[in-house]
Order: C-alpha cells, then sequence, then structure tokens
C-alpha cells in the first residue's frame, strides 16, 4: 500500500517488509496449548490421587504429552504445583483501598477467604508445608509462592494505616499476616469449617485491635 503523497517522493514509496523471525537454532518452542493441557492434568491429578501419589508419568498420560514435555517446563512435580499456587495467589493483586484499617483488613481477608476455598489451596497447600518441612532447600521456594502476594498486600495495608495516623511507624507487617490468615487457614483449610461474613467481620476486628495494641 502506498504512503500518502509527500514533498518527499521517496516517501511515495512503502518500505519493504521485514523478514519473518527465526527462532534460534536448536531453540525450544513451547507451545501454549500444551502448558495448559499440563496445568490441566495437573489439576485432575490433585483432585484424583492427591499431591503426594500425584507423578509427572501420570501428569503427562492425563494430558497426553510425554514426560520430556514435562520436563521442559518444570523440573519437578513439587515446582509445577508450586507454578500452579503462584497463579491462583494474590500476588499482584491491588492493595485494598477502603480509607480505613478495618475496612482494608476485611478486604485482605476476603481475598485469603476466596483464595484458600480454591480446591488447588485445600488440596495442596498442606501437602507443600509438608514438603518444606522435609525439604529445607525448597523451603524458600514454596514460603515465596504462598506469602509473596499476602505480604505485599499487608504491607500496603499497613503503611496506609499509619500515613492515616491509625497505626503507629514501624508497625510489623507480619504481625497482621500472623493475626489474620493464622486463625482464617486454621478455619477454612485444617478443620474445614463454614467462613460466614460475620466471622470475617469479627476477625478483622479482632486483627485491628490486636494490631493497635502491639503497635502501642
Amino acid at each position: 500500500m502506498l504512503c500518502s503523497m509527500t514533498s518527499d517522493p521517496a516517501a511515495t514509496v512503502s518500505e519493504p517488509a521485514a523478514p519473518a523471525r527465526r527462532a534460534p537454532a536448536g531453540a525450544a518452542v513451547l507451545r501454549e496449548d500444551v502448558t495448559r493441557a499440563i496445568r490441566a492434568a495437573v489439576l485432575e491429578e490433585l483432585a484424583t490421587v492427591g499431591f503426594a501419589r500425584m507423578s509427572i508419568e501420570g501428569i503427562a498420560r492425563r494430558a497426553g504429552v510425554g514426560k520430556t514435555a514435562v520436563y521442559r517446563r518444570w523440573k519437578s512435580k513439587l515446582h509445577l504445583v508450586l507454578d500452579l499456587v503462584g497463579a491462583f495467589a494474590t500476588d499482584g493483586l491491588p492493595v485494598p483501598a477502603t480509607g480505613s484499617l478495618y475496612g482494608d483488613v476485611r478486604a485482605l481477608l476476603e481475598v485469603m477467604s476466596h483464595v484458600l476455598r480454591h480446591p488447588v489451596a485445600s488440596a495442596v497447600i498442606p501437602d507443600l508445608l509438608v514438603e518444606a518441612a522435609r525439604q529445607p532447600e525448597i523451603a524458600d521456594a514454596v514460603r515465596g509462592a504462598l506469602l509473596a502476594g499476602e505480604r505485599g498486600m499487608a504491607e500496603g495495608i499497613v503503611s496506609e494505616a499509619v500515613a492515616r495516623g491509625e497505626l503507629a511507624p514501624g508497625t510489623d507487617p507480619g504481625r497482621a499476616l500472623d493475626l489474620a490468615i493464622g486463625p482464617l487457614y486454621w478455619r477454612q483449610v485444617v478443620v474445614r469449617d463454614e467462613v460466614p461474613a460475620s466471622y470475617l467481620d469479627e476477625l478483622a476486628r479482632s486483627v485491628v485491635a490486636g494490631m493497635k495494641a502491639a503497635a502501642g
């Protein structure tokens, strides 16, 4: 297609199309449809046999691919599951901005309650914590997958509360997570009890009171 006429005659001629880029020789091209099939197979395997009995062979068979296709993407079933956990965790979610410490904590609890209801979380997180205790070398990876997003949200909540004068400078965001996520995790994942809105309301009030008492 010719360009519109200008005073420069050369501008009336379009530039030749750039040649299509080729992948470097020997580079592995990871097909996205295969990656999606493997992730879907992991979810099905977890639901069927659980994390402890899940195997790369079973995942590959269910996904209709070879084991090599799995190992090209993840070096072990643990790393595969960590990737899945990270995909539905709170990493990247905006920090709650309700205008009050109570409102922000309540919003955080709502998000975490939703995350913990996910079948991957309820089935896999307890097993991941066991694996982390058995293998200290992977403990950091497990903590990162489970806590990175939550820690970022807690830091944002505390920072905003300090700016509003609701919390004292130097308040530890980690304490907020301990006070909020600990009881919620125990109720939803360990005890597997219902978590009505009234429970989240009460827990949010307790967390706020505990943070203010600790800061004072």
